[in-house]
């Protein structure tokens, strides 16, 4: 990008913060988009890992990863967490993700009472997932973290059919300072990690059924971090997605048997790629006729 940027112009980093599996990473591909920029770069200058960038006309909001936060039961995991204290207070805005299907609980709560110890940092609270309550849930729900602290917003949206995903980015880059941007507009989409990785798990799932399937398997990472408390061991979640039943029935096999071959002859390659052990997670989902439909073959990172 040249020199200047347009009046008015925001450009911030901001983090997603919540109980595990609460849809962090998946409003993060929805809000990125095509510009899906995920590196597992490691972090040279700060400690921050970026997740993806979204660009727009007017702003650029840089996604980084924190931590877990979680209960410290050890001097590592004090430090642990005063690490994710720091970055809490580096990023210009919070998103603080609580699913719209589960209660909030006790880890929630947690968070919420860790985050009020953020003083300068605006939260924005996200009921994520309102795909899979009924409207009363998320009324309810959108009560009920209204309770669980002092939030710059609170607002629901569903990352799965893309709604309000569009206004969370508002929100979020509403709470950016004015500057200029941050990255080149192209920056970071290199083929990252995790296109490798997703690639390698297709490759090991069509293997000796490919006339059965030929195209009809598409592989989304969903998570890729390294263990708690380890540091040669990486957890990678992903899923693959077929078009009918009668083909997730073939890639699962005999009491699970093929997928079990799958994992573990993707996950030998991929921990060749990476040089370190890996557990794999390997969920299969039928998306129906997802080829033929341009917005899931967004999802699914095939862009147009």
């Amino acid at each position: 990008m040249g020199g200047t940027a347009p009046e008015g112009y925001r450009a911030g980093f901001a983090c997603f913060i919540g109980r595990p599996n609460v849809g962090k990473s998946t409003l993060m591909n929805a809000l990125v988009g095509t510009k899906v920029a995920i590196t597992s770069s490691r972090p040279q200058t700060t400690r921050r890992a970026i997740r993806g960038i979204v660009h727009r006309p007017d702003a650029q909001l840089v996604v980084v990863d924190t931590p877990g936060l979680h209960k410290p039961r050890t001097l590592l995991g004090e430090r642990l967490d005063s690490l994710v204290r720091s970055t809490l207070t580096e990023v210009d805005v919070i998103g603080f993700c609580v699913p719209a299907d589960q209660p909030v609980g006790p880890g929630d709560k947690y968070i919420a009472r860790e985050l009020a110890g953020v003083k300068r940092t605006p939260v924005v609270a996200i009921v994520t997932k309102t795909d899979l309550a009924a409207p009363e849930q998320v009324a309810e729900q959108l009560l009920a973290v209204g309770r669980l602290g002092e939030f710059a917003d609170i607002v629901p949206c569903s990352a799965a059919d893309g709604f309000q995903v569009d206004l969370v980015g508002d929100l979020l880059i509403s709470r950016l300072p004015e500057g200029m941007p941050l990255y080149p507009e192209g920056d970071l989409t290199d083929e990252p990690e995790q296109v490798l990785i997703g690639e390698l798990i297709r490759e090991a799932a069509l293997e000796g059924v490919r006339d059965e399937l030929p195209h009809s398997i598409a592989v989304v990472v969903d998570e890729m971090n390294p263990r708690e408390g380890r540091d040669d061991l990486i957890d990678v979640y992903a899923h693959l997605f077929v078009e009918r039943s009668s083909q997730k029935g073939i890639i699962i096999g005999h009491k699970g048997a093929r997928l079990r071959e799958v994992g573990a002859a993707a996950r030998r390659q991929i921990e060749a790629l990476l040089g370190t052990k890996v557990f794999l997670d390997l969920r299969v989902s039928v998306l129906k006729d997802w080829q033929r439909d341009p917005k899931q073959l967004r999802r699914l990172g095939f862009y147009d």
